[in-house]
């Protein structure tokens, strides 16, 4: 196998108290040629201060202490304009890489060709003290996969449904820098990366466990689907990006179906307007909509945000 370089990006904000493991899961693999490039993201806490510690015996490694909080976006756009590496992968400071994931992740996208942008793999899920939760795929009592996973040409199955855990990626360079990189007006990067990458490239996937990603109370995940969120603004611009991408109705389907579901999350959490914008989104897309028992709950609870806020349904 060739050993080609692999630049691994680890964005880091609020997170000086696992960015230390961070660190030594990088210079623990398996693999020799990496370079590791560091970005702090304006954070309030001492993570800058610990990672100038950290990286004092390692002066050719980058590091980019920001000013102020930018967003993981464009905080990533800035570490990736560093990297030097063939393969790229995106590290939060919280997460954890196992020894192999970079070797396993070149093997895989050396074997599979050019046509390959992505490797993922399953990540196992742990608490903030580093306890295992459980893993990312459902798995049976013998170990083995409860599912399969999808590779190859995977739009259609990234536009219905989450199934690849973002920490688990190993992305080509060069699709990254063909799509410059992550969308900097969204709020999250890995749906719009997916759907971008998956309508031009395949993915692989490697049947073991290569990653740790940490869940604490607080993080953007949980608050996600809050009342007043940015993820669902940024969601539907990336459905909308979608239709426009979209070539067969099996995958106006996969994107009703997606819809479906945030438009769902949308009602649960108050953000009805953009619920609406969804909506008529779908019936873009799905003829089949009025079929939708969703439908009737979503346009009951608009009927009742309208009354008390008429200026703004209109």
């Amino acid at each position: 196998m060739t050993q080609p370089l692999v630049s691994i990006v680890c964005l880091c904000y609020r997170q000086a108290s696992f960015v230390q493991e961070a660190f030594e899961s990088v210079w623990a693999q398996t693999y020799p040629n990496i370079e590791l490039i560091v970005v702090d993201d304006g954070s309030p806490d001492d993570s800058a201060e610990k990672i100038y510690k950290l990286l004092k015996d390692y002066p050719e490694v980058p590091f980019l202490a920001l000013p102020e909080n930018v967003g993981n976006c464009r905080a990533f756009n800035m570490g990736l304009a560093l990297c030097r590496g063939k393969y790229v992968i995106d590290l939060a400071a919280d997460d954890v890489l196992l020894p192999e994931r970079v070797e396993e992740g070149v093997r895989a996208l050396e074997q599979a060709g050019r046509e390959f942008a992505v490797h993922f793999s399953d990540v196992e899920y742990i608490n903030p003290h580093g306890k295992r939760l459980k893993t990312h795929y459902k798995r049976k009592a013998c170990g083995t996969l409860a599912e399969e996973i999808p590779q190859g040409w995977v739009y259609a199955d990234l536009l219905e449904r989450y199934f690849i855990c973002t920490p688990s990626m190993m992305m080509r360079r060069s699709v990254l820098e063909e799509l410059r990189g992550y969308d900097e007006g969204l709020v999250y990067e890995d749906f719009d990366f997916w759907v971008r990458s998956a309508r031009q490239w395949q993915y692989c996937f490697t049947d073991k466990v290569l990653v740790k990603k940490r869940i604490l109370p607080g993080s953007w995940s949980s608050r996600q689907y809050k009342k007043g969120s940015r993820h669902l603004e940024s969601t539907l611009r990336v459905c909308l990006k979608a239709r426009r991408l979209n070539r067969s109705p099996r995958e106006d389907e996969a994107l009703g179906k997606r819809l479906s579901y945030e438009i769902r999350q949308a009602v649960r959490s108050g953000n009805l307007l953009i619920a609406l914008k969804m909506l008529r989104l779908k019936r873009e897309v799905w003829p089949v909509w009025l079929l939708d028992p969703m439908v009737s709950y979503l346009l009951k609870g608009a009927l009742l945000f309208q009354k008390k806020e008429p200026r703004q349904i209109g």
